[in-house]
């Protein structure tokens, strides 16, 4: 008897001993954690890598590009793009797992149990409380492994994960929208960019020759003035024109010198590339003020992903509700299970077992009213969020149609001023090889038509944003599936049919489903 006492003493000491030099060791192991700079070297390879990465697949620019071209390597190859199809693709998967969570709990287990001394027990005599004859007796081995399969479903879970995972669908047509209205912002950028690219294109050599004529007449000038062979003050006259040309165009080089960055940038490209851009013939006209308000109203309370999150959002606060409700009730567990132990003193080693378990957590009595008061005032929240949201786009349809009249009718107006200012400077040129006019006439004359031919291109890259603004605010995008099964021409091919359907003034049905939907867990 005193030596089992002594055994036992011994190992509560060992076990002791040992948990002490395990809570030693991971103190150390935290201990030992310092931080870790980036080092420079990694951050280069790293970013090489990265740009490898962000080129890979992308089909190299061999010829001009159109507008639908570029719209459509801006769907297909924009990071920013692909970041939102990803964002969208973890939603989806979220609710592949949650589906999960639905199902009872199929564990499996083992294990394997060792001691130093087997596992004995005294037993004495109820009656008469004297010692058992066979005391002690071994009750377990000393080594012996263990198996376990055991299912479990509980009622409780199973409804909560049922709402979670409408709420998880929900997110994921939220996600959809907002990938929508990122591919509305998107094709915008790229529109405002093609044209400002465009106008640099366009007036990039005309802006060279007319700052080197004013540098000549502006040296012509102070030779002049040198030689005295006009009054200083009308010479000085001359060189502060020259010069205000001068500085107004380099203003406008400047200006147009980010315009083919910003567009590459936009479309995927090397940066260091020279892009060339082809002008569509006519992607602006007046056939889309002729729908009515009340059309374009319907369209887009029907289409606007703004409004169509806002109306998921109210769905996701309901399901909410019935989440909150449902924790009310008491929780069921059922659960089946076999069992196995190569013990060598059990009678049986095999088993099965079954049982069901009902808990309720009372205090939920107690806190059930502030619970559905907080559910309550979510969908309350949804609701008034949804409303001002449905206000504010219906406002907007009628400011986005009016500043696409106003900017389709400045840019009509440009295009009026440049044409006129160009025939002037072509008559003034005339004049100059007649020798009837001087360089400063000339100078001045060909930075008007410049200035008139920037501003019309400056209108015109407004006009377009009006109406890719009108656009978003309708729901309007090019019909198109997964971009990653599409190639590039069948993609540019449906973003021309969307131009063109804008071009004619056709709206989409409002019945109609979104162009890009969730058909899958990849975008």
């Amino acid at each position: 008897m005193f030596k089992h006492i002594h055994l036992s003493s011994d190992i509560g000491r060992t076990s002791t001993i040992a948990a002490a030099a395990a809570i030693v060791v991971i103190l150390a192991g935290c201990g030992s954690v310092q931080t870790r700079p980036i080092d420079g070297a990694e951050v280069q390879r790293q970013a090489r890598l990265d740009r490898s990465e962000s080129q890979r697949d992308v089909i190299p620019i061999k010829a001009p590009l159109s507008l639908e071209e570029a719209i459509a390597r801006a769907l297909k190859y924009n990071l920013e793009r692909r970041s939102r199809m990803m964002e969208e693709a973890i939603a989806l998967n979220q609710l592949d797992v949650s589906r999960y969570d639905m199902l009872p709990k199929l564990v499996a287990s083992a294990g394997y149990s060792s001691r130093s001394e087997y596992a004995t027990t005294r037993a004495v005599d109820s009656v008469t409380g004297q010692p058992s004859l066979a005391n002690p007796f071994i009750s377990s081995d000393k080594h012996h492994a263990t198996a376990d399969l055991g299912l479990t479903w509980n009622l409780l879970d199973f409804g909560l994960s049922y709402y979670g995972a409408r709420q998880n669908a929900d997110r994921a047509l939220i996600a959809l929208e907002r990938r929508r209205k990122a591919m509305h912002n998107l094709i915008q950028d790229v529109r405002t960019a093609f044209w400002r690219t465009a106008s640099a294109q366009k007036l990039r050599n005309d802006v060279k020759s007319v700052m080197a004529l004013a540098e000549d007449a502006l040296v012509d000038a102070r030779k002049a003035e040198d030689e005295r062979l006009r009054s200083p003050l009308e010479s000085l006259r001359f060189q502060r024109q020259l010069l205000d040309n001068l500085r107004l165009l380099e203003t406008i080089d400047q200006e147009l010198s980010t315009a083919r960055i910003e567009l590459a940038q936009l479309i995927n490209a090397p940066l260091a590339a020279e892009l060339t851009v082809v002008e569509p013939a006519d992607t602006l006209n007046s056939r889309m003020l002729g729908v009515s308000v009340d059309t374009m109203e319907d369209v887009a309370i029907a289409r606007n992903a703004d409004l169509r999150e806002q109306f998921y959002g109210a769905r996701i606060a309901r399901e909410e509700t019935r989440r909150t409700m449902l924790r009310m009730f008491p929780s069921l567990s059922l659960g089946y299970s076999i069992k196995r132990d190569n013990d060598q003193y059990l009678v049986h080693n095999n088993w099965n077992e079954a049982g069901a378990q009902l808990s309720f957590n009372l205090l939920n009595l107690l806190s059930a009213p502030a619970q559905m008061r907080l559910a309550d005032a979510g969908v309350a929240l949804a609701d008034q969020r949804r409303m001002a949201t449905q206000m504010a786009i219906l406002a907007q349809v009628h400011v986005a149609r009016l500043q696409f009249s106003n900017a389709l009718q400045q840019y009509q107006r440009s295009d009026s001023i440049w044409s006129v200012d160009e025939r002037i400077s072509g008559h003034i040129a005339n004049r100059e090889k007649a020798a009837a006019s001087s360089k400063l006439e000339s100078v001045s004359s060909k930075t008007a038509a410049i200035v008139s031919q920037l501003r019309r291109y400056q209108a015109l890259a407004q006009a377009h944003a009006a109406a890719s603004k009108l656009q978003a605010t309708l729901g309007m995008e090019p019909d198109i599936g997964s971009v990653q099964d599409m190639s590039l021409p069948d993609l540019q091919a449906a973003v021309g049919g969307a131009i063109k359907h804008w071009e004619n003034g056709e709206l989409p049905a409002i019945a109609q489903t979104p162009a890009v939907a969730v058909s899958g867990s990849q975008p």
